[in-house]
């Protein structure tokens, strides 16, 4: 009797413990629906196929008055709440993308249902985003709000833009992967113009918060795609590291 006690309480704790991995396992997103989320949340109409960019300005553009920027750029979820996911109260507070609007960060606390919610306009029917993504980019949108943002706060200081501990040694390592698009001094793509020029490094010095979102979850619509870091498997340190060195490399 003994002996059948024991193996059916085992039983039990193994279905039980089963029971549990799966609920953990299916609350646990996938890398690669984080990554496309925050792709999405660079730039949306890049990250969907046969998507095209929405004309005129965001509605809820004409709330501020502070961004002067017009049209497509207005529909960027970045625009309003800023690379570093705080909106008014991050790097966005102040100067020419200051908008006043809140970030994203505070959306954590909510599920991905209610995040897909509000994109829907359940919020506020002017935020509504479902006429231009469909079910499934929406779910990998509020993914990324609910499981991929990083508060950096403690990790970037807000006056120097620089990394408060990071190894640049290692940077320069781990960047060997970025080397074979942005060459060896990350001056070998330009993403600004050719009389203003955009490298690696100017964007690593000028906008931190930037760099390190495009090197987690890569560029949209880039060809060849760029690798997300979240999927490499590169930690935070790592990503502070490779922000590091590449706060080295030439901005011009």
């Amino acid at each position: 009797m003994k002996r059948a006690w024991m193996i059916w309480t085992c039983l039990w704790l193994l279905a039980t413990g089963l029971a549990l991995a799966s609920i953990v396992m299916a609350q646990t997103p996938s890398p690669s629906s984080v990554t496309i989320g925050g792709q999405l949340y660079d730039t949306w109409w890049k990250a969907v196929p046969d998507v095209k960019p929405p004309d005129g300005n965001h509605p809820l553009w004409a709330l501020q008055s502070t961004n002067k920027r017009k049209g497509t750029v207005t529909w960027r979820c970045k625009e309003c709440h800023g690379w570093d996911y705080k909106g008014n109260d991050g790097a966005y507070g102040s100067g020419s993308h200051k908008t006043g609007f809140p970030g994203v960060i505070g959306a954590q606390a909510k599920s991905v249902d209610e995040i897909k919610a509000a994109l829907k306009g359940s919020t506020n029917p002017k935020h509504d985003f479902s006429s231009f993504l469909d079910d499934t980019a929406l779910t990998n949108l509020a993914t990324f709000v609910k499981h991929g943002l990083l508060n950096l706060s403690l990790a970037i200081d807000g006056k120097t833009k620089k990394p408060v501990k990071a190894d640049i040694a290692r940077g320069q390592q781990l960047a060997d992967l970025c080397a074979a698009c942005h060459g060896p001094e990350g001056t070998q793509l330009n993403f600004g113009k050719s009389d203003e020029p955009e490298f690696v490094g100017t964007v690593a010095k000028q906008n931190p918060w930037e760099f390190l979102h495009k090197v987690r979850v890569g560029q949209p619509g880039s060809d060849p795609p760029m690798p997300a870091g979240l999927e490499v498997g590169w930690s935070v340190q790592d990503l502070l590291d490779i922000l590091a060195y590449s706060q080295t490399l030439p901005e011009k």
